[in-house]
């Protein structure tokens, strides 16, 4: 009897050691077949990860904004402004009932920048240049009595109410620039929204004799086309962009600047091939960020600040 229950006891023994065994084996062999499926999943992860093509980060383009630089030139200096094509900015003209500075029409108007335009006279004050604004005709100066009834300019006046003009169309739902003769029409499928009117045109070729200003057989020469002087001028690059350009003679030299012919060349290097000559002399003025240049300095070198009667405008769309 008691060598049964030795043998059951040992029987037992044996039993659980087996059982033992059995379990320890079969938890090496889940812990094995665990450390098997962790590295196919992570090798099938490193390759999913290595063979998938990245996707480039594209960056977003900046904003087109308004380009401030300066060029100095032998006896004057340059102040150019670039509005690029489409961007958010438009160029139009504005006209002053009284004659007024670059910055009040830039504080009247909350304008980027400012260029004066067109021509007019001191005197009465009206403007001797067209000026169209949202298709309306505002300046006329056909209703100039001080130009209309001037016995100098009789032999001229159909080539003054002929001048260049710096336009603004809209064709569909497009806004484009261009330079071009007050008599001429508009391209098919625009409509005429602003103009003013100044010259003559600098590029692509200057036409001072066809616009007036020079008459050489009579010797006239209504801007010293030759002679330096602060000049100002508008121009358009061939992708549409818009170059304003004021050229201010240098206070150390004051009877210094640029001739016309002199003027046209800054503008094609510049890249515009279209441009034209705007009011300059006293009038030259360019207000940009709060800043205003002028162009014409007196004997002493100090800075001649005339009020004009037009401008161009830059402002925000």
């Amino acid at each position: 009897m008691c060598r049964r229950s030795k043998i059951q006891s040992s029987f037992a023994v044996e039993c659980a050691t087996v059982c033992r065994d059995r379990v320890s084996l079969k938890v090496r062999k889940i812990k094995l077949l665990s450390l098997i499926l962790i590295s196919l999943a992570m090798a099938l992860w490193f390759n999913l990860r290595s063979s998938t093509p990245l996707i480039p980060t594209v960056a977003s383009s900046p904003p087109k904004t308004i380009r401030y630089f300066q060029r100095t030139l032998p006896q004057s200096i340059a102040h150019i402004l670039l509005i690029p094509a489409n961007s958010r900015f438009l160029v139009t003209p504005a006209l002053s009932q009284k004659v007024a500075t670059v910055e009040e029409f830039a504080q009247k108007h909350r304008a980027v920048a400012i260029l004066n335009a067109g021509f007019f006279d001191p005197v009465n004050q009206k403007s001797t240049s067209y000026i169209v604004l949202q298709g309306k005709l505002v300046a006329n100066p056909k209703e100039n009595e001080r130009l209309v009834n001037n016995p100098n300019l009789k032999p001229y006046l159909s080539q003054i109410f002929n001048r260049t003009e710096f336009r603004r169309y809209l064709c569909g739902q497009t806004i484009s620039y261009s330079i071009a003769l007050h008599s001429e029409s508009p391209p098919a499928g625009c409509q005429l929204v602003d103009a003013i009117g100044a010259g003559p045109r600098l590029l692509p070729e200057l036409t001072l004799v066809k616009e007036g200003f020079v008459d050489i057989a009579n010797k006239r020469d209504a801007l010293g086309s030759n002679q330096p002087n602060a000049r100002t001028a508008v121009g358009i690059t061939r992708d549409g962009s818009v170059v304003l350009v004021m050229v201010a003679q240098k206070p150390s030299a004051p009877a210094n600047g640029v001739s016309l012919p002199a003027l046209a060349d800054l503008m094609k290097t510049l890249g515009t091939d279209k441009a034209m000559n705007l009011d300059g002399g006293s009038s030259s003025s360019v207000y940009y960020n709060g800043k205003t240049f002028y162009g014409k300095v007196d004997l002493e070198g100090n800075s001649i600040k005339r009020p004009v009667k037009s401008v161009l405008l830059v402002q925000e769309n």
